[in-house]
């Protein structure tokens, strides 16, 4: 199967070695994704929902640019730094997939790789 790499063009991609996202056949891995701009830019400083908003609008990007959408989406996983504000994670999560309903996880960490991430989330998707 061909193999595609999605590419945001940070400079981390090139230092740690990853892709914004990865295509193999009919499945497309997202990497994790922080609440950074393309000018690496903060957006939503101290706001869950704002963070993960955003996020998730970066996920459903990269997704059409690999021929997909949200509805193809089959799993998300959230990396949370404070498990108390669910609801705020939640609420944006569920604009996104109240109908389609991924198998999901919210998992408090320690801490992501900067402080004032609040969220980091992951998705697979697999075209039909």
């Amino acid at each position: 199967m061909k193999r595609i790499n999605y590419s945001s063009g940070a400079k981390w991609e090139d230092i740690v070695g990853y892709s914004r996202a990865v295509k193999v056949g009919n499945i497309i891995e997202v990497t994790g994704t922080v609440a950074v701009d393309e000018n690496s830019s903060l957006v939503g400083k101290d706001d869950a929902y704002a963070q993960t908003k955003f996020i998730l609008e970066k996920i459903e990007s990269v997704l059409e640019k690999a021929g997909a959408s949200l509805k193809d989406v089959v799993r998300t996983r959230m990396f949370v730094t404070d498990i108390s504000r669910w609801e705020e994670y939640g609420k944006a999560h569920g604009e996104f997939f109240a109908t389609i309903k991924p198998c999901t996880s919210m998992i408090e960490v320690k801490g992501l790789i900067a402080p004032e991430y609040l969220i980091e989330i992951e998705a697979t998707a697999i075209i039909s």
